[in-house]
């Protein structure tokens, strides 16, 4: 099978990543069986990105990924990633991933994931 465009990793133990990525599987189901996207979860291989210097606590708090040049992406730059090979979707990664709104992107997206990540760890989705 051939290496994937994108291998998106995430913390299943988030419902509310869970049922993010689970809807982007869904959209994507034809990639998916191709095999050109990947999505797995870190709690299964929490050393997986250690090369990469991203701890399993990284990714419990924002989405990382690979791409098939070997690149380590996280936070907005996933989804903008995701976004552009989305059927549908590529005005989303435009939008979103333009050099003028990706500062505010990546701003907005640290934000939620902060948030996201503190009311995980205190409702003990781990």
């Amino acid at each position: 099978m051939p290496k994937p465009l994108l291998t998106v990793w995430y913390n299943t133990r988030c419902p509310v990543c869970d049922a993010g990525i689970n809807h982007q599987k869904r959209r994507l189901i034809e990639a998916v069986k191709a095999g050109s996207v990947e999505f797995r979860d870190i709690n299964f291989e929490p050393e997986a990105l250690s090369a990469f210097g991203a701890s399993l606590e990284d990714v419990r708090r924002r989405l990382h990924a690979t791409d098939t040049s070997g690149r380590l992406l996280a936070g907005a730059d996933v989804a903008i990633a995701v976004w552009r090979i989305t059927p549908g979707g590529g005005w989303l990664a435009s939008l979103f991933g333009n050099p003028i709104a990706l500062p505010l992107t990546r701003f907005a997206y640290d934000r939620f994931a902060d948030v996201l990540y503190a009311w995980n760890r205190r409702n003990g989705h781990w």
